[in-house]
């Protein structure tokens, strides 16, 4: 299973951007979604996750501005990230984390993607 995370940008501050991580190969079942942020100096954390029954859940700094969302059909599975209204504080490398199981015989296992950089200019 690979992962590959785009979207990111350079935006002002006010702006909007939307992250899209896509995943391909082997995919049996899909547990939990996320979206994680690292900045430089500071630990990696998590901004926002949905669960399989699409319950989504948001850091305090994020809240009532991202939006996580995911779609999965028979052949795709991607996670989104709706970033409004974002800040200079919002700039980092972002992150995805699937739990996937790629096949039924296994559990589920932890799956990144690459990183997609987002620059917020005040």
């Amino acid at each position: 299973v690979q992962l590959q995370a785009s979207g990111g940008g350079l935006v002002q501050t006010g702006g909007s951007l939307r992250l899209s991580c896509a995943a391909s190969g082997s995919i049996f079942a899909v547990n939990t979604m996320n979206w994680y942020r690292q900045s430089p100096g500071n630990e990696r954390e998590r901004v926002a996750g949905i669960d399989s029954s699409s319950r989504a859940n948001y850091a305090d700094s994020v809240k009532n501005r991202f939006t996580i969302f995911r779609e999965i059909t028979e052949t795709t599975v991607t996670v989104f990230l709706q970033m409004d209204s974002l800040k200079p504080e919002d700039t980092g490398v972002y992150y995805c984390h699937l739990e996937l199981s790629p096949r039924s015989t296994l559990g589920f296992r932890d799956y990144w993607g690459q990183g997609t950089q987002v620059t917020v200019s005040s």
